[in-house]
């Protein structure tokens, strides 16, 4: 329903990243139950109403286990299911593209980038490969960038939204930029004047926005552990906290991105199913009246 000035998103993407899922029951760092906070987060996930798919940017896994390949896909394919959305894969530096290939995808063992391009409802996705073996920073190699430049030729009727695991900014933490998407200024060239309305991306362990030759681009933050980005510059580091995925929505005019918190409190009791009722039971003017007239 339509309260303002804007229609309701036609499409709402939910945007995790970084689960870094090991095989058997390791803990990350001997410190991290990657596998607990990845339920955590999906048993949150499953609240959200009218999702259209989940986009995962990268770092599936930690080391690329085969193992942990499936375990990730029994844990993740069925909470997609039961809400009727699609899962789009997206490697990160931590995967290995021939297991993750294999084991998660069934599609032959290969070294060849994973890259895809789904159409959902007219809103069109494309996956990117990131990674390069062997390595931890990012770059999308040429052969990459003649298929991106081809999809985009055509634009998509409700526009398209990329996806890759290293993100096309600056990051403020000074070991990221070490491992940081290499090849930014061909990327730009390629989507320049293309129909791409946001960038999703991951690898930062922090929730973060930005702008990447004039499109939106957000980072969500991981599932296994955040950097907590508080401490001074050369002290940050991970914590077992303030894990979080996205909300994208997709509007006809612009692309949001929201960010939910995994740890939850109960709401408090006074916006209720009666009150939301009641609100749309009224005229514009009525619910301008009586929810923005201050009151003494």
């Amino acid at each position: 329903m339509k309260f303002g000035q804007h229609e309701p998103a036609h499409h709402t993407l939910i945007h995790i990243s970084d689960t870094h899922l090991l095989a058997g029951d390791r803990l990350l760092g001997g410190e991290y139950d990657t596998r607990a906070n990845l339920r955590a987060m999906l048993d949150r996930i499953q609240r959200v109403e009218g999702a259209s798919a989940l986009v995962i940017t990268g770092d599936l896994t930690e080391l690329g286990e085969p193992d942990a390949y499936r375990a990730l896909k029994d844990m993740v394919e069925p909470v997609a299911e039961r809400m009727g959305i699609p899962i789009m894969w997206i490697a990160g530096n931590h995967d290995e593209r021939p297991e993750m290939r294999r084991d998660l995808l069934g599609e032959d063992y290969s070294q060849k980038a994973i890259r895809h391009a789904f159409d959902l409802d007219g809103l069109r996705l494309i996956a990117l490969d990131s990674t390069v073996p062997g390595w931890h920073h990012g770059r999308i190699d040429d052969e990459q960038l003649d298929w991106l430049r081809d999809k985009l030729n055509k634009p998509a009727p409700r526009g398209t939204i990329l996806a890759l695991h290293h993100p096309p900014l600056p990051s403020h933490v000074p070991m990221f930029d070490i491992l940081e998407l290499q090849n930014q200024t061909a990327f730009a060239e390629a989507i320049e004047g293309s129909d791409v309305r946001a960038i999703l991306a991951g690898h930062l362990h922090y929730s973060m926005s930005g702008s990447f030759a004039g499109v939106p681009t957000f980072v969500a933050a991981a599932s296994c552990y955040t950097m907590d980005v508080a401490r001074p510059s050369r002290q940050i580091n991970g914590m077992d906290a303030g894990q979080s995925f996205h909300l994208v929505h997709v509007y006809d005019d612009q692309v949001t991105s929201t960010v939910v918190p995994v740890a939850a409190a109960d709401p408090a009791e006074f916006f209720t199913p009666a009150w939301y009722q009641r609100l749309e039971a009224m005229t514009p003017e009525e619910r301008l009246d009586f929810f923005s007239r201050k009151r003494a």
